[in-house]
């Protein structure tokens, strides 16, 4: 394979730039992100959060998915808690997760323990979905073999069926095996690409109780790229 040369020409961060909290931080960049998203079509999906899980033996899955939560406790995401990544979680406990803009030339990587996401919060979040992405939650045995698009399709049907669209919030229940995940982190990294590769990685480390909200639990470092 031919390597493709890049030079990343974005401005970088120094800790002088830094705000007063990790949160704000994190904050701010997603929503430059979002803004730019808005404005032109090369951040297609600024909450796209990568997510990694490891099984008993330690091997590592990583995969996509929306981030759905943000707040001074971290990121957060829906999922089914019977897929791999809900099953690999209650085995250790355990992710790392990073959001990516390469057309700004910015990631956010964050590591930490894996809580679920209160119950209201879930619920909140369910009643604002689309219908039909409800009953796609209903319909898809997340992980799981299937024989093809067709039987995909009419699991589909057969839930719309059960869970006629009455432009109600509630019109389709939250199913038992479907949740969220939050990442309480002990560890965020704020990487912005440089000239030459001497990326900036900015580093807040967990040193104290607080969350992300409280600057006297990070302690900030810079690591070589």
């Amino acid at each position: 394979m031919d390597p493709r040369r890049v030079d990343y020409t974005g401005e970088g961060i120094s800790e002088s730039d830094l705000l007063d909290t990790p949160y704000a931080q994190i904050r701010l960049w997603v929503d430059e992100a979002v803004t730019r998203a808005d404005a032109q079509d090369d951040v297609p999906e600024p909450y796209a959060l990568s997510v990694a899980t490891a099984d008993a033996q330690g091997r590592p899955n990583v995969r996509t998915v929306l981030m759905r939560f943000l707040d001074e406790r971290g990121p957060g995401f829906v999922t089914a808690t019977t897929s791999t990544k809900g099953r690999e979680i209650g085995e250790t406990g355990y992710l790392a997760a990073a959001l990516t803009w390469p057309a700004m030339f910015r990631s956010i990587r964050f590591r930490g323990r894996a809580v679920p996401v209160d119950a209201d919060e879930l619920q909140g979040y369910w009643a604002s979905r689309p219908w039909a992405s409800r009953i796609s939650a209903w319909a898809s045995q997340q992980s799981q073999p299937t024989d093809s698009r067709a039987d995909l399709e009419a699991a589909f049907e057969e839930r719309a069926a059960q869970f006629p669209d009455t432009g109600s919030d509630d019109d389709v229940p939250v199913p038992d095996f479907w949740g969220g995940y939050r990442v309480l982190p002990d560890e965020v990294e704020l990487w912005g690409g440089r000239r030459n590769r001497l990326h900036d990685r900015i580093v807040y480390t967990r040193v104290g109780e607080g969350d992300l909200g409280d600057a006297g639990s990070w302690e900030v470092s810079r690591r070589q790229p």
